[in-house]
């Protein structure tokens, strides 16, 4: 279904005929050339680099060679003309009758267009989110969130074997903290404590409602006992309770993540020394002293001795502690356990969703991975910058019960989980994004989302419209398959169907690329086609959906909104957006 794929496959089986001919030498290696489409379309429908890639190791001039290879192009049936232009690039154009058949082969995909088989079944792990179950999921942790979920969609229809997961980071400091301040909101209740929480404890409300549940469970029997023990019971139901309500927060957004994994639970099992023990084998540990990080005076440095990582070998700045100088693992050598875990099950291709403060943890982590398996592993890190939020153009005003900062949950109880993960992918994702509560309800062409599922709901009024104006005839896509699409031959028409061909590719070069705002950004590309024909038919009648007088018409017509509207459905989807049949104020 790709049309670039296969006219590369098209150019070089002629590259190949060239060097059984002895045109071209026949170890010439022809791996860099690139079949895409133009910057311009004014230059055509397809753009090839062959002559100005080969020309030299072939020993040609590039134009000379582009000549040539245009002469023998042409011949593709599908083919209007192919030109040479500038130093050798060559430009195709390709004839109408190849966009009619192109447009068929859509509504008769229905779903399953745009599916890929580039993934070949290969299993990637995609861990995204796995924020710390110290208090609910705000914002900032949304973009991370939806980036990492469409992405993992993206890849399976792509064709790869997708794992959702998520990492419990419930071993530390941090989660005895949580315990901590679990237990002051308990004698809270009880009327043991009084007053202001201390400073370094959580102070979200959202701790009162888990304090009554074990109060009610087990009554006021911690009040008086040493933190030696209730620690362990108060860290175990603090973190069961943060995760359920984070589980329910993502539910709520449409993400359902397949395997949660236990960082305590890793620890316990003994791979946190599997670790260092596989490293030291291969002479990659050491006991010894860092230097002071940048910009902190000597002074002001305690030398401590540590057991080091030499991830200095592996492209990191420095080597890195795996086990502090009082004797417990440092979060990197954790960290190094979860992947290697990872690993352990099988996973090669790593995609890990991390917040933009994560930056300098990317070269040791890749470092460490490198180490345990040979180079075996491949991890991608993408880091989600911050997401500002605006109420019409000035910062939001929202309630804050998190404590300080605003929930995910609050933020989709105020603008809908349909919104949140589309905007949430408007932009890269190492740029800062502005989500504006205001704008993001608008029914404007400035609001993207309202843009796109616009053009989906439009779909259906015209069809409401041929049924009323043609009754007994059928407008179904099952009967739309096999109509006369040769109707269809307005500029404006063929430009909508090239860029619902546009389909295919975009959701290969987004899935090899991990970047599945391309999903969106494509979107409102098509939708803005759409509209824009719809609005050159109010002022030439003749351009109209329906054509009150022209059945014929009328159905080919039908059968180009079918083809754009299966579009806009199959990304949405990708998307984990519901398609809207009819929008109202």
């Amino acid at each position: 279904m790709n049309i670039f794929y296969n006219f590369s496959e098209f150019v070089n089986d002629e590259l190949a005929a060239l060097k059984l001919e002895g045109v071209l030498p026949k170890n010439l290696d022809t791996s860099n050339v690139s079949v895409d489409p133009p910057r311009d379309t004014a230059h055509g429908d397809i753009a090839c680099n062959a002559a100005m890639v080969l020309a030299k190791p072939s020993g040609s001039k590039p134009r000379q060679l582009a000549e040539l290879l245009a002469e023998r192009l042409k011949k593709h049936p599908a083919v209007e003309e192919v030109v040479v232009a500038g130093p050798g690039f060559l430009n195709f154009r390709l004839n109408i009758e190849f966009w009619h058949a192109h447009l068929r082969t859509v509504i008769l995909a229905g779903d399953s267009y745009g599916n890929s088989r580039i993934g070949k079944g290969e299993q990637v792990n995609v861990e995204y989110i796995s924020a710390n179950p110290t208090g609910p999921l705000h914002v900032g942790h949304a973009r991370g969130a939806v980036f990492g979920d469409v992405l993992a969609s993206l890849l399976e229809k792509a064709g790869y074997l997708v794992t959702r997961e998520y990492y419990i980071n419930d071993a530390g400091a941090q989660v005895d903290e949580l315990a901590r301040s679990l237990y002051w909101r308990y004698c809270e209740l009880s009327g043991k404590v009084v007053g202001e929480m201390p400073d370094g404890l959580y102070p979200g409300d959202y701790l009162i409602s888990v304090a009554k549940q074990l109060m009610d469970r087990d009554g006021d029997c911690w009040n008086n006992l040493p933190e030696s023990e209730w620690l362990s019971v108060f860290r175990g139901y603090a973190v069961d309770s943060m995760m359920k309500k984070i589980r329910d927060d993502l539910s709520n957004i449409g993400i359902n993540q397949s395997t949660f994994i236990s960082e305590r639970a890793l620890v316990e099992s003994g791979m946190v020394q599997r670790v260092v023990d596989i490293l030291d084998d291969k002479n990659l540990v050491y006991n010894g002293v860092l230097e002071p990080p940048k910009g902190k005076k000597t002074a002001d440095w305690e030398e401590r001795p540590q057991t080091l990582f030499k991830s200095s070998q592996f492209g990191d700045d420095v080597d890195r502690p795996l086990k502090k100088a009082d004797g417990t693992w440092t979060y990197f050598a954790s960290d190094l356990a979860y992947h290697l875990d990872k690993n352990k099950r099988g996973f090669t291709n790593l995609i890990n969703i991390w917040g933009a403060d994560h930056g300098g943890y990317v070269k040791r982590v890749s470092a460490g991975i490198e180490a345990l398996t040979d180079g075996k592993a491949n991890l991608d890190v993408k880091l989600c910058q911050l997401v500002r939020l605006l109420e019409d153009g000035e910062t939001a005003k929202m309630s804050k019960r998190a404590g300080n900062f605003v929930t995910l949950s609050e933020l989709v109880n105020s603008v809908g989980k349909d919104v949140v993960r589309f905007i949430m992918l408007t932009r890269k994702n190492d740029a800062q994004l502005d989500f504006d509560l205001v704008k993001v309800l608008e029914q404007s062409r400035d609001n993207p989302i309202f843009y796109v599922q616009y053009a989906h709901a439009r779909s259906y009024s015209v069809i409401r419209m041929a049924n009323e104006i043609f009754p007994e005839s059928d407008f179904s896509v099952e009967s739309l398959k096999s109509i006369n699409l040769e109707l269809l031959k307005n500029k404006d028409e063929i430009a909508l169907i090239k860029i619902i061909a546009l389909w295919p590719r975009i959701i290969e070069s987004a899935a090899e690329s991990h970047e599945p705002h391309r999903l969106a950004f494509y979107l409102c590309e098509l939708a803005a086609a759409f509209h824009s024909l719809w609005s050159k038919a109010k002022s030439d009648a003749s351009l109209r959906f329906v054509i009150d007088d022209d059945l014929s018409l009328t159905q080919t017509r039908i059968a180009l909104v079918l083809g754009m509207r299966t579009v806009v459905a199959s990304g949405l989807e990708v998307m984990g957006i519901t398609p809207l049949e009819e929008l109202r104020a």
